[in-house]
C-alpha cells in the first residue's frame, strides 16, 4: 500500500478508506487533535458515549447515518472517488 495514503495527521490530506477500523481511526486523531473527549464528542452529536466507542474501534455495524454525523462534527467529510489503482 502507498505510504502516503496512510499518513497521519488528517488536516488538509485525504486517505482511502477500506475498513471500519479506518474510519474509527480518523474519528480518533481528529478528536484528539481537536482536544476532545469522547464525551465532549457525544454531547455535540446529541448521542451516547458507547456510539463514539465502537465507531473508534471500528465496529462494522454502527448506523451510517451517524457515523456521517460524527464526521461532520469534527470537520470531515466523505469523498467518494473512483481507485487510483485497480489492485484485486
Amino acid at each position: 500500500m502507498n505510504a502516503s495514503v496512510n499518513e497521519f495527521p488528517i488536516g488538509n490530506s485525504t486517505r482511502a478508506i477500506r475498513t471500519a477500523q479506518d474510519i474509527g481511526h480518523m474519528i480518533r486523531q481528529q478528536r484528539q487533535d481537536m482536544n476532545l473527549r469522547q464525551m465532549d464528542v457525544a454531547g455535540l452529536a446529541n448521542t451516547g458515549n458507547r456510539l463514539i466507542v465502537d465507531v473508534e474501534n471500528g465496529k462494522p455495524t454502527v448506523q451510517l447515518q451517524k457515523v456521517l454525523d460524527l464526521l461532520d462534527i469534527l470537520g470531515l467529510e466523505v469523498v467518494i472517488q473512483p481507485k487510483t489503482s485497480r489492485a484485486l
